[in-house]
């Protein structure tokens, strides 16, 4: 009890000892210090403001610079997504025309001469084929018998003796060449129509080529348009001859055991020792100051190698020999006592590599024949292989075959129309490579004679499809189906095909005076063939056939 109270009374005093009334002096700043902390309080305050503000300052400028570059990122970002999309349909729009073009390009390869088996194929065309009245079975017969048949035993007379002579002449013309110096002259080979025996028109013309090679050590180095070095276009079907030593590169070093690379020079067989004196390759027939083959300049070598040949061997003969044509140097003329005469072409020729494609130093000109590029340009002929084409593919044929009868009477027709109207841009080659084009598309059985008919209005179709695209293909150059029997080079099976009727495209003038007497032909045909026809029954004709006219 004491002690609850002492401790009740302790408390008392501390109390009162620690009221502040009770000691007024000692506390009597507290007031003053307050205001003063409190002062600092809100200064404080204020400073923190103003650096709240500027911390919210920068985190909206920051805020802002992120915006923008999340805004700019976005914009690379879409601009990449659209140009990966561009790049993506570019790419994808280059393919699709690059199959296309592919595509286009083997289609024509694979059915550029595909004018198909089935008549109703041959039905879109002949618009010029309207109101024309065709010929039937029998009046083609006859006039194939009369007008025709007659002239194939004319033909062989006439090749056997003109091969026989032109055997001897050239026999001559060695003899009288200087074997170390002039050109090497080998056997003549006939070609074109008289040796594929569809020449109807008179006067007979035998076409003999005669390939040479230069004196040792020499030797000829080709080039052809599709050899790999560029060619324009209107250089197309030509190509160039180099006359070389035998020992000697591509390069012109001689020296075939030297190892050089690309930046060494060989010193001693530079380029420079390896021109040979103008004096020299002008003997060897070259064009002035370079080592190429002068078309010219052979030709004239060749006429007057002739002319000594046949000086000496003229007394064994009793008729006189001349050149007959100024514009092609190896036209020749026999002239009998009797008045008669026979003509006959007998042209140099420069064998390709070891094919029988020739370079031939002279071409027969038509309207539609372009200009050499120059005389170091020659153009190359196919004749031999076309020849073996055609025998080749009249073993398959049936017995008496319609191909040589259509042949024949469209070449008759074109003379004909030709000597009425003026010459036109179509020459008998032309005709003879349509033939060749429906031989390899058609059946061997579409070729029976009782299908004359039908197949000379294939050809005529052809034809009229051909001058209306003006294209018609060489056959041999870009086509992939060439048999293997013939053993034709794969280097011009590979090549792009070679437009014939490219000059149509050139000269509108040519090619509208080509389809006009063309169409003129057409009109005219049962004219020209009723003029060389017997008189057949009523009763054989008064059907006129219009089959797929």
């Amino acid at each position: 009890m004491p002690v609850g109270i002492f401790r009740v009374c302790l408390v008392v005093i501390t109390a009162i000892v620690n009221h502040p009334l009770l000691f007024p002096k000692e506390n009597g700043t507290v007031p003053e210090n307050t205001e003063e902390i409190i002062q600092k309080m809100k200064e404080r305050e204020e400073r923190l403001r103003l650096e709240q503000l500027r911390l919210e300052q920068e985190i909206a400028e920051q805020e802002a610079r992120q915006n923008t570059l999340g805004k700019v990122a976005e914009v690379v970002e879409e601009s990449k997504e659209k140009k990966v999309r561009w790049d993506m349909w570019t790419t994808l729009s280059m393919v699709i025309f690059l199959l296309i073009e592919l595509w286009r390009q083997d289609f024509q390869e694979a059915n550029w001469q595909d004018t198909g088996a089935e008549e109703d194929d041959m039905a879109v065309l002949g618009k010029a084929f309207k109101g024309v009245a065709f010929p039937d079975k029998a009046v083609l017969a006859s006039f194939y018998e009369k007008r025709i048949l007659g002239t194939t035993g004319d033909m062989a007379r006439m090749r056997e003796m003109v091969e026989g002579f032109a055997d001897d002449l050239l026999e001559a013309l060695r003899s009288v060449c200087n074997r170390d110096a002039d050109m090497e002259v080998e056997d003549c080979m006939g070609v074109g129509s008289m040796y594929e025996n569809w020449r109807v028109r008179k006067p007979f013309v035998c076409d003999l080529i005669v390939p040479f090679a230069p004196p040792e050590p020499y030797c000829f180095r080709s080039q052809t348009w599709c050899s790999g070095e560029p060619f324009p276009p209107d250089q197309q079907g030509y190509g160039t001859i180099k006359v070389c030593r035998a020992d000697e590169d591509v390069t012109g070093c001689i020296c075939d055991k030297t190892k050089l690379g690309e930046d060494m020079l060989c010193l001693l067989h530079s380029q420079a020792n390896t021109t040979r004196p103008s004096s020299e390759m002008e003997d060897l027939l070259c064009f002035k100051n370079t080592q190429y083959l002068d078309a010219n300049q052979v030709m004239k070598w060749f006429q007057i190698a002739v002319t000594k040949a046949w000086n000496r061997i003229s007394h064994k003969y009793e008729f006189d020999l001349s050149f007959s044509l100024l514009d092609s140097p190896g036209a020749l003329k026999i002239k009998f006592r009797s008045g008669k005469s026979i003509a006959f072409n007998l042209t140099p020729v420069v064998q390709y590599e070891n094919s029988d494609v020739y370079f031939i130093s002279h071409f027969p000109r038509s309207s539609l024949a372009e200009d050499l590029p120059s005389s170091t340009h020659w153009f190359l002929t196919f004749a031999v292989y076309e020849r073996r084409f055609i025998q080749l593919i009249s073993k398959t044929l049936p017995v008496n075959a319609c191909h040589i009868s259509c042949l024949q009477i469209l070449s008759f027709l074109h003379g004909k129309q030709c000597s009425l109207t003026g010459p036109s841009g179509l020459t008998n080659y032309h005709l003879k490579t349509v033939m060749l084009h429906l031989l390899q598309a058609r059946p061997s059985q579409d070729w029976a004679p009782e299908k004359l008919e039908a197949r000379l209005q294939d050809m005529l179709k052809f034809l009229e499809k051909c001058l209306h695209e003006k294209k018609l293909y060489h056959f041999f150059v870009g086509n992939g189906k060439v048999p293997a029997e013939l053993g034709f080079p794969v280097i011009f099976q590979r090549a792009e095909p070679l437009n014939l009727f490219r000059p149509f495209v050139l000269r509108r003038d040519v090619y509208r005076k080509t389809v006009d007497t063309f169409h003129e032909m057409l009109r005219n045909m049962s004219a020209l063939i009723n003029e060389y026809t017997v008189h057949i029954p009523l009763a054989h004709t008064n059907g006129i056939h219009k089959e797929s006219l």
